[in-house]
C-alpha cells in the first residue's frame, strides 16, 4: 500500500466501497447500504464472500433460502425506508443468479432501489464450458446476466478489476435517483472478482450522499396553475412517489389550501389517514364507489407521484374523455403520459410552487360537500363489508378484525391474488405509510419475503411495533421459506394466511368473464383426482413459527392478541370461502382480452359486456 493506492481484489473493492457510503436521514447520518441476502456458490463465495466476511459488522449478511426471495426482500426494506436505503443481493453463477431476474422485474416496475451483485462465467473462457453455463455458439459474449437488461435500470460486466471505478458510482447513483430509480445489476465473472488492482484510496473515503430534490419547471408550473384555477371539479391524485419524496404533509397542505378532494392509487394508499375530510377514498378497479364517483366528473385531474397504471385509471376509462389531466412526476417519462400537462420536478418542490401559482383559488364548496357525502357512503359500505357476521369467512373480513386490533404504526404487507384489491378498499389507514401493496407487479411470493424485508427495516425504525402480513394459499406454497428466515434471523412477522382452496381470484375473473371454473380451484382441477388441503399451521411451526388454525373472525381476533403478544414469528390460517364475501361495490373497468368467437352463449354474453366500457376509454399517447 502507497500513500495514494491500496491494492486489493475486485470483490473486495466492491465491498469496502459500499462500506463507506452513507446518507443523511432527518439529522442522522447512516450507511446507505443496510447490508444484503446471500446465497453462496461457486460464483460467488471464494472471493466475494471472503470480502464480505470481512466487513460482516457493517455490511450484515442474511442468509436467504431462495434467490427470488432476497430480492423481494431488499426491495421490501428498500420501499420501508422510502428508497433512501437499499440492500444488495448476491447470487452464485447461473440458477441462482437466474432465480433473481423476478425480483428485478419487482424491483423495475415498482421504482425501488436494489442492487444485484451476482456471478459470472469466467471472463478468459479458458474453462469452457463451465458448471451451469449456457452456451451460445453464435455469441460467446452472451449468458444468463444479459436476461437483466431489460429488467434493471443500470447493468455491468466488470470484466476487468479498474471497471469499478467507474461502474460502482454509476450504479449508486441510479440507485438514488428520483426519476431512474430501479435495480442496479453488476455481473461478476468468478475469475475477475479475485483479479487484484491498485485502487486510488479515494475511491473509499467515507461519502455523505443526499437525495437530488428537482425543481420544477417555472413555465410548467404556470400552466398547470391555470389549469386548476379555471377548474370546477378538480381532483388529486397520490401516488407512492408522494411518500418517497416525502411530500406527505405537503400534499395534505396542498389540498387543504384549495380544498381539492384526494384519492389514492395502491402505492399511495396510505398517504391520507382515513378520517381526513378530503380523503375521499381509493381510485381505480380496486377503489371505491366515491373515488370512481369523483373521478368520472372531474374537469381536472392532478397526479402526484403516480405512473397511472391500470389498475388506477381503469384502463383509462375512470375518466371523463374531456377531463384535463396535469402530472407531476420526478421521471419526465410518467409526467408526459396521456397527454398530460407535465410538471417535471420533485413532488414537494412541485406542490410548494403550485400552492404559490394558485394561490386564493378553491374548490367549489358543493364539489367538496358531494365528495365528502359519497366518502361517507362508501364508510358505511365497508363497516357492512368486513362485519364479521356479513356471510362466510372473507378476506374482507380478516381485514376488519386486523385494522380494528392492529396499532396505528405497524405495517402491512400483501402483493397477490384477491388480497390487494380486497385491502385497497376495505382498509382504513391508521396511520401515514404504514401500508405496502405490492400492485406494481403485483407478485406472488412477495408476501412473505417482502414482510421479511419490511422487518428488518422496521427494526431500525420502529422496533416495538409490528410487521403484518396478509397471504393466500397459493402465493405462500408458491414462497414460504422466509418464515424459517424471519425465525432465524428473529425477525418477528405476524402471517395471516388466508386459505380459500386454490386461486380464487382468477377463478372469479373466470366465472366473470363467462368462464367455467378450470384449474384454479383445486377441485377444478382435471389432473387432481383427490384434493386435500395442506396443513399450512403445521409447516410453518416446521419452520419455527408459532402457529394456529381459527375457524371464524371472532377466534382470528383472539389469536391476533396472542400473535401481538408473542415474541417470534406468529402465523395464523383461516380458510375463507372462495365464492363468496369479494368485495363488490367500487370497481372501475379493467380491459382484459376476452374471446372475440366462441361456442359459448355465456362467454360471447360476457365478451359484449366487458367491451361495451370501451367506448369511455380515453385514447392518448
Amino acid at each position: 500500500m502507497t500513500d495514494s493506492t491500496i491494492r486489493l481484489t475486485t470483490a473486495q473493492a466492491i465491498v469496502r466501497y459500499l462500506a463507506n457510503q452513507f446518507i443523511e436521514i432527518d439529522g442522522e447520518e447512516m450507511r446507505l447500504c443496510g447490508g444484503g441476502f446471500g446465497i453462496f456458490g461457486h460464483g460467488n463465495v471464494t472471493c466475494l464472500g471472503e470480502a464480505l466476511n470481512s466487513f460482516r459488522a457493517e455490511l450484515p449478511l442474511y442468509r436467504g433460502q431462495n434467490e427470488q426471495s432476497m430480492g423481494f426482500a431488499a426491495a421490501s426494506f428498500a420501499k420501508t425506508w422510502l428508497r433512501q436505503r437499499f440492500m444488495f443481493a448476491t447470487a452464485s453463477a447461473g440458477p441462482g443468479t437466474s432465480n433473481l431476474l423476478t425480483s428485478a422485474a419487482l424491483a423495475h416496475a415498482n421504482r425501488l432501489p436494489v442492487l444485484l451483485l451476482c456471478g459470472d462465467t469466467f471472463q478468459t473462457r479458458l474453462p469452457d464450458p463451465v458448471l451451469q453455463q449456457l452456451e451460445h455458439d453464435y455469441n460467446p459474449t452472451l449468458g444468463v446476466n444479459d436476461a437483466f437488461k431489460p429488467v434493471t435500470r443500470y447493468w455491468d460486466r466488470i470484466t476487468h478489476p479498474a471497471q469499478v471505478i467507474q461502474s460502482l458510482p454509476a450504479a449508486i447513483a441510479t440507485l438514488l435517483d428520483p426519476a431512474d430509480c430501479g435495480p442496479a445489476f453488476l455481473g461478476l465473472p468468478q475469475d475477475v472478482q479475485g483479479w487484484s488492482y491498485d485502487y486510488p484510496t479515494a475511491l473509499f473515503a467515507r461519502k455523505r450522499h443526499r437525495i437530488r430534490r428537482q425543481s420544477p419547471d417555472a413555465h410548467e408550473i404556470a400552466d398547470a396553475a391555470g389549469l386548476l384555477k379555471a377548474a370546477q371539479r378538480p381532483i388529486l391524485i397520490a401516488g407512492g412517489g408522494v411518500q418517497y419524496s416525502r411530500a406527505v404533509k405537503d400534499l395534505t397542505d396542498f389540498a387543504e389550501a384549495h380544498q381539492i378532494p384526494v384519492v389514492e392509487t395502491i402505492a399511495g394508499r396510505a398517504n391520507m389517514l382515513a378520517t381526513h375530510p378530503l380523503n375521499i377514498g381509493p381510485v381505480g378497479v380496486t377503489g371505491s364507489n366515491s373515488a370512481n364517483a369523483i373521478a368520472a366528473q372531474a374537469d381536472v385531474i392532478l397526479a402526484v407521484g403516480t405512473r397511472l397504471q391500470d389498475f388506477t385509471t381503469g384502463s383509462w376509462t375512470a375518466f371523463d374523455k374531456s377531463a384535463r389531466l396535469v402530472s407531476i412526476n420526478a421521471a419526465r417519462h410518467d409526467a408526459g403520459k396521456h397527454l398530460a400537462a407535465p410538471v417535471v420536478g420533485d413532488a414537494k418542490l412541485s406542490l410548494r410552487a403550485l400552492t404559490e401559482a394558485a394561490k386564493g383559488y378553491t374548490s367549489p364548496k358543493a364539489w367538496g360537500d358531494e365528495a365528502r357525502a359519497l366518502r361517507a357512503a362508501w364508510d358505511a359500505e365497508v363497516a357492512r363489508t368486513v362485519a364479521p357476521d356479513n356471510g362466510p369467512n372473507s378476506y374482507a373480513q380478516a381485514i376488519g378484525v386486523v385494522n380494528a386490533l392492529c396499532h396505528p404504526r405497524d405495517r402491512i404487507v400483501a402483493a397477490s391474488g384477491g388480497l390487494p384489491a380486497e385491502i385497497a378498499a376495505n382498509w382504513r389507514t391508521l396511520a401515514i405509510g404504514t401500508v405496502d401493496v405490492e400492485f406494481g407487479y403485483s407478485c406472488m411470493g412477495y408476501e412473505i419475503a417482502g414482510g421479511w424485508g419490511a422487518r428488518i427495516a422496521q427494526m431500525q425504525q420502529e422496533p416495538e411495533r409490528d410487521t403484518i402480513v396478509f397471504v393466500g394459499d397459493g402465493a405462500y406454497l408458491m414462497l414460504n421459506s422466509d418464515i424459517y428466515s424471519s425465525a432465524l434471523s428473529r425477525k418477528k412477522l405476524i402471517v395471516l394466511v388466508l386459505d380459500n382452496g386454490g386461486f380464487a381470484v382468477i377463478n372469479k375473473l373466470q366465472n366473470n368473464t363467462g368462464n367455467e371454473s378450470y384449474n384454479n380451484l383445486l377441485v377444478d382441477a382435471p389432473t387432481i383426482p383427490d384434493p386435500f388441503a395442506v396443513d399450512f399451521a403445521a409447516h410453518a411451526a416446521a419452520m419455527g413459527a408459532v402457529s394456529e388454525v381459527v375457524a371464524n373472525p371472532a377466534e382470528l381476533g383472539e389469536a391476533f392478541k396472542r400473535a401481538k403478544a408473542a415474541d417470534r414469528t406468529y402465523v395464523i390460517v383461516m380458510h375463507v370461502d372462495p365464492y363468496e364475501g369479494w368485495t363488490t361495490g367500487g370497481h372501475a373497468w379493467w380491459e382484459v382480452g376476452t374471446p372475440s368467437v366462441t361456442e359459448s352463449d355465456r362467454v360471447r354474453a360476457a365478451h359484449i359486456e366487458q367491451e361495451a366500457p370501451r367506448s369511455r376509454q380515453r385514447k392518448g399517447v
